[in-house]
């Protein structure tokens, strides 16, 4: 275990339009408000911070791999393919790092077919419908994880 965890922040798809994109469901925080505060939160909490974010699912993938043996955990909201990518969820359970969902709207309060997530079973914990704050919480609860 490393003195100082590095966390490894996954964005997926849509999520660079966060702050104009339905701010009712989404909020008006941007992307690079919610990556300011976990780099600002990270110093704090005594960890480093990497904010990756991208629309497609093999990038996903391949920077979740890359993170083996430079990650100590993972903070994701995977977005759309929450629902969807069996694939994404089996990149994350093949790296063995602890990982903690996050999502800024409550799921089980929308569309039936947001209510099933192939992530939570292999996540340590999931916040959802915080908003942008459940990144912050998402981050010491995995921070407190990794330090047992």
């Amino acid at each position: 275990m490393a003195a100082t965890p590095n966390i490894l922040v996954i964005h997926g798809p849509n999520l660079n339009l966060l702050g104009t994109r339905e701010p009712d469901i989404y909020g008006h925080a941007t992307l690079a408000d919610i990556d300011g505060d976990l780099a600002a939160q990270a110093g704090a909490l005594g960890c480093s911070v990497e904010s990756y974010q991208s629309n497609h699912e093999g990038e996903l993938i391949d920077r979740i791999q890359a993170a083996m043996g430079s990650s100590q955990g993972i903070l994701i909201n995977p977005g759309g393919l929450t629902h969807s990518s069996v694939s994404l969820r089996d990149a994350l359970a093949a790296t063995g790092l602890p990982v903690l969902e996050v999502h800024l709207s409550n799921v089980f309060a929308r569309e039936p077919f947001r209510h099933q997530s192939f992530v939570s079973g292999i996540a340590v914990g999931v916040i959802s419908g915080l908003g942008a704050r459940g990144y912050g919480v998402g981050l010491e609860a995995l921070v407190a994880h990794i330090r047992g």
